[in-house]
C-alpha cells in the first residue's frame, strides 16, 4: 500500500489514513476525499486536531506556492466523509450485502454469515448495542448517528446494521475509519466492541 507524508506531523502513513488536498484554480486549498482531483496532492492525517492545526504556510510549502485555507475545513471534510460513508453503505444494501435491524443483524452474526462490518448508531442505547458482538476479523463502527444510518438504509432511523464481506464493505471500513478521526465525542465504546479490527 502506497504511503504519503503528512504535511503537519511529518510522519509517513498509508494513504487510506490521510486526507488528500489540492490547490484549486483560485489558490484555495480543496479537500479531495475521492483522491481524484487533478493537481499536486498534499496529505494530512485524518484527524480533526491535526487538520485544525494545519497552517497555510505548511500547505504553501507543500504546494510550492501561495495558497489560501478556507474556514471550517475540518467540518467540510467531516460532512463529505459522512455523505461518502452513507452512500457506500447504501450501495452495499442495494447489492444485498447489508442488513439493518437488531434481529436481522443478530441473525447474520449467529447464522454464519461472513460479517465484515458491524455498524451501530452513536446515539443508540448502550444496553441494546451491547447485545451484539463483533466477529473475529470484522470491524466495528459507531461514528454515524441513527438518522445518518437511516439514510443509508432508506429508513427514518437505524440503530444496528451489518455488512457482508466484499469490496463495498472494504470501502466503508476505509471511509468510516477516516470519519472516526474527524468526529469528536460521537458514540462510546460499548460492549459491542471497540472500533478496531478484531484479531
Amino acid at each position: 500500500m502506497s504511503e504519503r507524508r503528512c504535511v503537519v506531523t511529518g510522519e509517513t502513513a498509508p494513504k487510506p489514513g490521510l486526507i488528500r488536498f489540492v490547490v484549486g484554480p483560485d489558490g484555495a486549498v480543496v479537500p479531495d476525499i475521492l483522491g481524484k482531483l487533478p493537481g499536486r496532492g498534499m496529505y494530512v492525517t485524518a484527524d480533526r486536531a491535526v487538520i485544525e492545526a494545519v497552517k497555510p504556510a505548511q500547505f504553501a510549502r507543500a504546494a510550492k506556492g501561495k495558497v489560501t485555507v478556507p474556514d471550517g475545513l475540518a467540518d467540510e471534510i467531516e460532512r463529505q466523509l459522512v455523505r461518502r460513508v452513507i452512500e457506500t453503505i447504501s450501495l452495499a444494501r442495494k447489492a444485498g450485502k447489508a442488513v439493518c435491524g437488531f434481529e436481522k443483524v443478530k441473525g447474520w452474526l449467529a447464522g454464519g454469515e461472513v460479517v465484515r462490518v458491524l455498524l451501530q448508531a452513536s446515539d443508540g442505547s448502550e444496553r441494546g448495542k451491547g447485545k451484539l458482538w463483533t466477529p473475529t476479523g470484522a470491524r466495528y463502527f459507531d461514528c454515524l448517528t441513527s438518522t445518518e444510518l437511516g439514510l443509508a438504509f432508506g429508513r427514518q432511523s437505524v440503530i444496528h446494521g451489518a455488512l457482508a464481506s466484499g469490496g463495498l464493505s472494504d470501502r466503508v471500513v476505509e471511509e468510516a475509519a477516516r470519519l472516526k478521526g474527524l468526529r469528536v465525542n460521537v458514540g462510546g465504546e460499548g460492549a459491542a466492541g471497540k472500533d478496531t479490527e478484531a484479531k
